[in-house]
């Protein structure tokens, strides 16, 4: 469209998300307390929200309560040293961003997306650059089929637009369907995904990939995803989730 031109598309759109809110009047997703358009949240949910920053384990990302100096690591990395390099997460995962995530991959409120994928950029600042390539955690084609998108690849692709990175969707495959890992213990969610991700058709030598998911919880997802991407020839492989779950909701001592 030209400078001065009547854009009737836009208005058109506007009209739209003027008459759904008027038909489905906005609602906070975390309190159900009305918000002034969809996709944002209210003053008691912000308030919620436990956003990740330093001091924090230099491998995982885990919240520290004090500050034990640059590249301090937690006693989980030490003793059992992760697949991937670096773990950046946004927020602490619990009741306040589980009722977003949740609605986000399984009520189909993709309306969080530009919320979410904000989050991500503020975690992976000094993380994410315009050389990285963003592989977002992959479905088998059967999940993939029953949930309509991939949360993680919807994320990944708004954070490439946002800083430059390459948005590489098919770098990883799932090779196999898995089980929920809901209620495993972190052993059993190794073993769960082991052989279940390898490189895919966009997988790539000597990149430095970062992996996006949305949850972090023992990490077995990422380090699966780190060892394909490895396989693959990459140079660095970091990580960038939504949120970390944390043991009683607690950072460590």
């Amino acid at each position: 469209m030209r400078s001065g031109e009547f854009d009737i598309n836009a208005v058109v759109r506007r009209a739209s998300v003027g008459v759904l809110d008027a038909l489905l009047p906005p609602v906070c997703p975390v309190t159900d307390e009305p918000v002034a358009r969809a996709g944002s949240l209210s003053a008691a949910a912000w308030e919620k929200i436990r956003f990740i920053d330093e001091p924090f384990c230099a491998r995982c990302g885990a919240p520290f309560a004090v500050d034990y100096g640059a590249g301090a690591e937690c006693g989980t990395c030490v003793a059992d040293p992760p697949a991937f390099d670096r773990a950046r997460a946004a927020v602490v995962y619990d009741d306040a961003s589980h009722a977003l995530i949740v609605g986000f991959k399984h009520a189909d409120r993709t309306d969080l997306a530009p919320l979410l994928a904000g989050w991500l950029i503020r975690a992976g600042a000094g993380l994410v650059t315009s050389a990285s390539v963003l592989a977002p955690a992959p479905l088998h084609p059967r999940r993939l089929f029953a949930r309509r998108f991939n949360q993680s690849a919807v994320l990944a692709e708004r954070l490439a637009k946002a800083t430059g990175a390459v948005f590489a969707p098919r770098f990883l495959r799932r090779l196999r369907p898995t089980p929920s890992q809901k209620g495993l213990t972190a052993d059993q969610r190794r073993r769960n995904l082991a052989g279940a991700v390898g490189p895919g058709p966009e997988a790539s030598a000597g990149a430095h990939v970062v992996i996006i998911d949305d949850v972090m919880t023992t990490g077995a997802t990422l380090s699966a995803c780190a060892r394909a991407a490895r396989k693959a020839g990459a140079e660095r492989v970091d990580a960038l989730v939504l949120a970390r779950a944390m043991k009683d909701g607690a950072v460590l001592g």
